[in-house]
């Protein structure tokens, strides 16, 4: 049996807005049929429910650390992300039945939120249980760090250890970020790229500190690595911003997530377009607050035509896993089209992800997800209310 929803506007993405249009869909949320308010009343469409709202596909959460989320509430927000590395190394040891749980209670919420996909970060398998049981699409980045070249073999073995406890379900092995993978553990990242060519994600310039390393060897990521008591007197910087210094490293045939670029400048955009086809920019403006107290330059992002998309980050670093919340976040401090945040929620993560066929819009065949979103109109124009649900 198919029951037929209509709203205020449905956003199929991939399609123009239809203003009282009507989604056909059966009991197992497959997309049966979309329909202008025009092709419902000509094909005599009846026992139609109708929401005042936005009907959107399900969000994609193309960052977030499921591992750190017992560490909710526990870090202490603003300190810059130095410091806050060096908290959640303090904190992230616990019990793994606490683990689980707050792993299991941040899954939930997620799918609460509308969430129907996540990419996310794994340093270890502890998640691989959650995500087997969940009706969430996962994708696990596997992360490796090591910035001194000496242990590039070992981290990459560590990680294909952990591959296996994922076995059966989507999985990259990906670089940590600029400033803990070094120039030899790239290199054993572009080997292992050969055989698991999937996408890839790496933070990306969220402090300043960040630029002032490889550009001087200055700031404070020199602490850091004392904290870490690693030795850094092999290091020579290359007087380019991280992002300069490091893309070259990467294969530009994998699709490539960078994740906040909080300090990405034009000159590292145009920089990265040219050198890399196939780049994603990922967004998540209330971590960036939660830590740096401090937004990317979105209007520059928007300006040069990349590929964005948007995540959540964890909970050691935000106050909850909302995509709608990051969309609310950037609508405050941002002038951007309703549809234009859709796109970054919905269809863009999708395509990243690989998951085009399934999620990110409203296509007969597809089982996306439906969420329904307050709106206002103010000046002719929509804008995102306070308020979303998940129906489907």
């Amino acid at each position: 049996m198919i029951s037929y929803l209509s709203a205020s506007y449905i956003y199929p993405v991939t399609g123009p807005v239809l203003k009282n249009g009507v989604i056909g869909i059966d009991p197992d949320g497959l997309i049966r049929t979309v329909l202008s308010a025009e092709e419902a009343k000509n094909q005599n469409i009846e026992l139609v429910t109708f929401y005042e709202g936005l009907l959107v596909p399900g969000f994609v959460n193309t960052h977030c650390h499921l591992e750190l989320s017992h560490l909710k509430g526990k870090v202490e927000q603003h300190t810059g992300l130095t410091d806050f590395v060096q908290t959640v190394m303090k904190l992230r040891g616990a019990d793994d039945s606490a683990i689980e749980l707050a792993m299991l209670r941040a899954d939930v919420e997620m799918l609460e939120n509308g969430i129907v996909a996540v990419g996310d970060i794994s340093n270890q398998a502890i998640s691989s249980g959650i995500k087997r049981g969940s009706p969430i699409y996962y994708h696990t980045f596997l992360e490796v760090m090591g910035f001194n070249p000496a242990t590039a073999k070992a981290s990459i073995n560590r990680a294909l250890e952990f591959k296996q406890k994922f076995e059966g379900f989507p999985l990259s092995i990906v670089p940590h970020a600029p400033y803990s993978v070094s120039a030899e553990l790239f290199e054993e990242l572009r080997l292992v790229a050969e055989e698991l060519p999937g996408p890839v994600s790496i933070h990306n310039q969220e402090t300043p500190d960040e630029n002032a390393f490889f550009e001087r060897k200055e700031g404070g990521f020199l602490k850091l690595y004392e904290f870490l008591g690693l030795d850094i007197g092999f290091y020579e910087p290359s007087g380019k911003t991280s992002l300069q210094t490091v893309l070259p490293m990467m294969s530009d045939r994998q699709k490539t997530l960078l994740v906040h670029n909080t300090m990405s400048s034009n000159a590292d955009v145009v920089f990265a377009k040219a050198l890399h086809p196939l780049l994603y920019w990922c967004l998540c403006p209330n971590a960036n607050l939660y830590i740096e107290n401090k937004l990317p330059d979105v209007d520059m992002l928007r300006a040069t035509g990349v590929k964005i998309t948007l995540g959540t980050d964890s909970l050691a670093s935000n106050t909850g896993l909302s995509i709608f919340a990051e969309m609310l976040c950037l609508q405050d401090n941002f002038d951007i089209p309703v549809e234009e945040l859709i796109q970054w929620a919905t269809a863009n993560g999708a395509e990243f992800l690989g998951i085009s066929d399934r999620y990110g819009s409203f296509e007969t065949g597809k089982r996306p997800g439906i969420n329904l979103l307050d709106f206002e109109e103010v000046n002719g124009r929509i804008v995102l209310g306070r308020e979303m649900r998940r129906l489907y």
